[in-house]
């Protein structure tokens, strides 16, 4: 027998509304078929299915008057992430699933993430600096991640050691969760190609736009909009640049919805 597995997900603030959790949810069922509970863990539980799990969002730990929540997604690394145990996918709301999810978790790895470099194109002028290129090229997008509930707890706990130096030091939030991974021998990556950039990997670059619409590279299995177009943006139709035309996103749509 399979064993159960999680997929989680955070929304707080307002950028993201419940149908957002729900479309997320909707695509999961239909891409894994192992047994799986579906968590999200948000602020505000208005609007989301029945079906989905909603918990409170994890405490991040920050000592008493520190209110820097930017990098709240370190709190999944907890010991105790309430009653959930073993093996967890992290999903980011702005993504879209197009292909089966089963592969994320019978991948061998103790954690498996994005490589960053791996949804953009090459950046020769980073060849200036070549430890921050290298260190860039190892940074891992956790938008789609996967780990061991409690397994890591030692993310968590450099943060907190010292979080206006973390932040001081590191840029944004994945970029210290790499160094805390590869320090400790833990990191890896997933697959080059199972998760694609929508601007990157799906619309055709520069003037082939202006006669070919976006299509799904072969393999892919999660889109994600890494920086600008959003997700909302495209899928309202939007998202075009001088130098890039986006034009019918229907199989988009179709995943999504």
């Amino acid at each position: 027998m399979t064993a159960p597995v999680n997929v989680i997900c955070m929304k707080w603030g307002s950028m993201y509304g419940p149908e957002y959790v729900n479309h997320l949810r909707a695509s999961v069922k239909r891409h894994l078929a192992r047994p799986h509970r579906f968590v999200c863990f948000t602020d505000d539980g208005n609007g989301i299915s029945s079906d989905v799990e909603v918990m409170p969002l994890p405490d991040l730990g920050l000592p008493e008057g520190q209110r820097d929540l930017r990098w709240r997604k370190l709190a999944v690394f907890r010991e105790d992430l309430f009653d959930l145990r073993g093996t967890t996918l992290f999903l980011d709301l702005d993504l879209v699933v197009v292909d089966s999810l089963e592969p994320f978790f019978s991948h061998p790895g103790r954690f498996l993430i994005i490589r960053d470099d791996d949804l953009f194109r090459s950046k020769p002028l980073r060849k200036i600096n070549p430890a921050r290129d290298r260190f860039l090229h190892s940074v891992g997008n956790s938008s789609v991640f996967r780990f061991e509930i409690g397994q890591h707890r030692y993310i968590l706990d450099a943060y907190l050691a010292d979080p206006k130096g973390a932040a001081a030091r590191y840029e944004i939030s994945q970029q210290f969760q790499t160094a805390q991974l590869a320090a400790h021998g833990d990191l890896s990556y997933w697959p080059r190609g199972w998760c694609v950039s929508f601007k990157n990997d799906c619309v055709p670059r520069g003037l082939p736009s202006w006669w070919s619409d976006p299509s799904l590279p072969s393999g892919a299995k999660i889109v994600v909009f890494a920086g600008a177009p959003k997700m909302s943006e495209v899928l309202a139709g939007g998202g075009h640049k001088w130098y890039r035309r986006i034009g019918n996103v229907d199989w988009l749509r179709a995943a999504w919805q």
